[in-house]
């Protein structure tokens, strides 16, 4: 098993950056693959993107490519997502996962694990 505790995030105008972090404890991290994904207010969880257990591959949403960027450390147990470009639409409670997988899905029940998730709010 593995627990997920995120950090960062918080207020920013449009057209910022924020960073994002998931620590991770228990299992050996390098074995998961990670994903984030976000929840607006009133909205269901979408895929934000997701990272391979070595770093290698990343896949992003669509709505997020060429802005955000996910890399990860195993050494420090811990992924990232570097967020720029910031739009209002952006605004909602982002979440890491993990998931015990060679490809990274992008549904939430692809992954078996999740933080608590820390809120992003982009004002206008």
């Amino acid at each position: 098993q593995v627990q997920l505790v995120e950090s960062g995030g918080g207020l920013v105008q449009a057209g910022g950056s924020l960073s994002v972090s998931c620590a991770a404890s228990g299992r050996t991290f390098s074995l998961y693959a990670m994903g984030w994904f976000r929840q607006a207010l009133g909205k269901e969880r979408e895929f934000v993107g997701a990272i391979s257990w070595s770093g290698s591959s990343t896949y992003y949403a669509d709505s997020v490519k060429g802005r955000f960027t996910i890399s990860r450390d195993n050494a420090r147990n811990t992924a990232y997502l570097q967020m720029n470009s910031l739009r209002p639409e952006d605004t909602a409670v982002y979440y890491c996962a993990a998931a015990v997988a060679v490809v990274p899905g992008t549904r939430w029940d692809d992954y078996d694990y999740w933080g608590q998730g820390t809120q992003v709010t982009v004002s206008s």
